[in-house]
């Protein structure tokens, strides 16, 4: 069996799949919004690098970018559940499948780290009393991020998943501490010291027991990034639904249980719990905190109040995804729940979820002191109306959407 022409015809299928959605993502409203944003931020920038503010704190500011760029790592290897059985005989081969998956994930994710430094580069140079050479420190970037995927990969053949969980915070950690060694201390007393890190870091991955190939765990991580490409699509136009990763997370397992007892609020009871266990769930965390982070940086001026309402904005994209929860599910037409009352109930969940996240991330803001409470009061008033706009236009999708299943 030839293995990577099996993942080569494995990755035209997939992508041919999404091929057709790439349409509609064109046409849609959204994306023009989007590129409409990307304007004004390219204008904003510039404008930020001509009269850079006294005082920016730009060694946090490149800690904070390009920590997550180096540390986050994936790999599409296109497995099926089916593999575990056709493929097994071939486990002593897969490297030569896993080959091209490993490579073509980090060349990617080193084009994308080029692209964002390239952008970023005129900010460090202009704010930096001591900057680092450009060369230099786009290697090292580089450096960093292949050692990030390896030990990603090490990390995925693992067999206890506690020692997977707690190297996957180690890497976090040698991460931020090569990083901010080499944006606050001197080039080579950095670079000994990121050297020394890397090498016991690679020493360490090797003391923990390992598969051969972690079949479960690669399918499992395969379905989860497969799910998130057709989420991501499901933004701007209705797509088939996709297995999606649950988190038990029992810290949040007291959410939905005030809900009525009773048909019509029952999907609001399923869509509750399905949040809560969900990735959508930890992005709207994630973004609301970096939000109120921003806003409090920027709260005397203008631009707190963009990058507020930019991510009331984003946080409605992302909560959007729970009108496409359940779909497709059996259950749902054999127990007696409404069928309207799914559609309001996930458009109800996400507006009260995007209003309450619109109202705590504006809550920095107020430490710009009583003189600017007219331009805080508008501001707060723009992430209401766009809260109540996506809720609008949710619910005109969702009625479309049941006006088709009636026709049929």
């Amino acid at each position: 069996m030839d293995l990577k022409k099996l993942r080569m015809e494995r990755r035209g299928r997939f992508w041919g799949e999404v091929t057709p959605y790439l349409g509609y993502v064109i046409q849609s409203g959204v994306a023009v919004l989007l590129l409409f944003m990307l304007i004004a931020f390219a204008a904003w920038y510039t404008s930020l690098v001509q009269h850079i503010p006294a005082g920016l704190p730009i060694r946090w500011i490149m800690l904070i970018l390009f920590v997550p760029l180096t540390v986050n790592s994936s790999f599409r290897t296109y497995l099926q559940p089916a593999d575990t059985v056709f493929l097994l005989p071939q486990e002593s081969r897969m490297n030569d499948y896993f080959k091209a998956g490993w490579t073509s994930g980090v060349v990617y994710k080193l084009i994308g780290l080029a692209l964002v430094f390239i952008l970023s580069w005129p900010l460090y140079v202009r704010s930096d009393a001591d900057p680092k050479s450009f060369w230099p420190f786009l290697l090292l970037l580089f450096a960093l991020k292949i050692l990030a995927s390896y030990g990603c990969w090490k990390e995925l053949r693992m067999v206890s998943r506690r020692a997977s969980a707690g190297y996957r915070l180690l890497r976090y950690v040698v991460l931020i501490l090569a990083v901010a060694a080499w944006l606050w201390q001197p080039e080579w007393r950095s670079l000994l010291f990121i050297v020394l890190l890397a090498l016991t870091y690679i020493a360490a991955l090797r003391i923990p027991a390992k598969h051969l190939v972690a079949w479960e765990r690669l399918i499992a991580v395969e379905k989860t990034h497969s799910a998130r490409v057709m989420q991501i699509l499901g933004w701007f136009v209705n797509v088939p639904g996709r297995q999606q990763r649950v988190y038990p997370r029992r810290w949040m397992s007291w959410a939905g249980n005030r809900v009525p007892w009773k048909p019509e609020a029952a999907y609001r009871y399923l869509i509750t719990k399905s949040f809560v266990r969900s990735d959508v769930f930890s992005i709207v965390i994630r973004a609301g905190i970096l939000a109120a982070l921003l806003v409090w940086w920027t709260r005397q001026g203008l631009l707190g109040s963009g990058i507020y309402l930019f991510f009331v904005f984003v946080i409605g994209v992302q909560l959007s995804s729970l009108l496409r929860y359940h779909q497709e599910s059996f259950w749902l037409h054999i127990y007696p729940v409404p069928p309207a009352s799914r559609k309001q109930n996930a458009v109800n969940l996400a507006f009260q979820i995007q209003l309450v996240v619109a109202v705590l991330i504006w809550l920095p803001m107020l430490g710009a002191g009583s003189g600017r409470i007219g331009p805080m009061l508008l501001t707060l008033l723009g992430g209401v109306v766009i809260s109540v706009l996506f809720r609008y236009f949710q619910s005109r999708k969702g009625k479309s959407v049941d006006d088709d299943d009636d026709d049929e």
